[in-house]
């Protein structure tokens, strides 16, 4: 009898007594250039010695169009308690505002960039549109170290229709927010993946070439956002799964008699919930399953970058969460 109730609570996800958590979380002091909330960070990619901060780059608010490379080696010795700085330097992005004056020109509203992965020295960047919007887009600029920008290609603009509900409105304030590279191509989650209908990815399987065309990619159904993606090889990924508690996200809420609403109700309401997400690309479709779910304090944060390092996560906020401005994890695998 045991043995079987033990089994029912790890098939209901609920936790089992004396189950230790697989990752120690470590929050890293950001020099107060990187923390200012008004950076919007909306994701996280890992290249070589650095960790790649992506700033929504909101040019409707007159904010600068950046992404921050942090060094890699800092972070790691801060870590180590043998280092209190943090080094970055400050990749200017060039040529943005002529994209986003394309994109406006056909009625389609730039709201900011939200996703961010890079094949070589080319960096793909997802531009979220307002809610009217039909379509999100997917940009590629080249990076330079030398001269710390990334100067977009203005004749790449590659369109990616926002999956609509059955009375073809769409999800309020939702894009392509999780953006990864793997085997030579980009792959593309929308942030919303809880229709009754189809949910689908888009695939661009050879980023090489300028006007190829998106492929559909079948989602398993998925209970509240998909903020963030990475690549952990053989066709496997890590995603944010996030939920807000805020009445102007009620369309993530599960029903009542949904398994997934014990995760975010709390009373009569609503509570803030994250985890993160195992993915699989199998067979021309993505199932997932969970991961690790974050403790409580964390929950309150809106996690939008993740990035994998030596069996542990990145992870950032944008500008919302307890602080009121970025913060920096590292879940460091025990």
């Amino acid at each position: 009898m045991k043995h079987i109730l033990l089994l029912a609570l790890l098939l209901a996800g609920l936790p089992v007594c004396g189950q230790k958590a697989p990752f120690a979380i470590r929050t890293i002091p950001l020099p107060p250039e990187i923390a200012d909330k008004n950076n919007q960070f909306s994701g996280l990619y890992l290249r070589g010695m650095e960790l790649l901060l992506l700033s929504e780059s909101r040019l409707q608010d007159q904010a600068e169009a950046k992404v921050y490379g942090i060094s890699l080696s800092s972070l790691e010795a801060q870590l180590a308690g043998n280092s209190k700085d943090v080094h970055y330097k400050k990749y200017r992005i060039r040529g943005l505002d002529r994209i986003r004056a394309r994109i406006d020109s056909a009625c389609q509203l730039y709201e900011g960039l939200e996703g961010l992965t890079m094949i070589g020295n080319d960096a793909y960047f997802t531009i979220e549109t307002a809610t009217e919007s039909a379509y999100c887009y997917v940009v590629k600029g080249s990076l330079s170290e030398e001269n710390a920008t990334i100067t977009m290609d203005a004749r790449y603009l590659v369109p990616l229709a926002k999956p609509a509900l059955t009375d073809g409105t769409h999800i309020h304030n939702a894009g392509f927010e999780a953006a990864t590279g793997y085997n030579q191509s980009l792959l593309f989650l929308f942030e919303y993946n809880y229709f009754t209908h189809d949910n689908i990815a888009f695939r661009l399987p050879t980023a090489a070439v300028r006007n190829d065309v998106p492929q559909y990619v079948p989602v398993q159904r998925l209970p509240f956002r998909i903020t963030d993606l990475v690549y952990e090889g053989k066709n496997r990924f890590t995603a944010i799964n996030y939920f807000f508690s805020g009445d102007e996200d009620s369309v993530y809420r599960a029903p009542a008699a949904d398994p997934n609403a014990r995760f975010i109700r709390s009373g009569s309401g609503y509570q803030n919930y994250c985890r993160l997400i195992s993915m699989r690309y199998r067979r021309d479709k993505i199932t997932w399953k969970p991961l690790f779910e974050l403790p409580r304090e964390y929950m309150t944060y809106n996690w939008e970058g993740l990035a994998a390092y030596w069996g542990g996560y990145f992870l950032i906020n944008d500008k919302y969460g307890p602080s009121g401005q970025s913060t920096l994890l590292y879940l460091q695998k025990k």
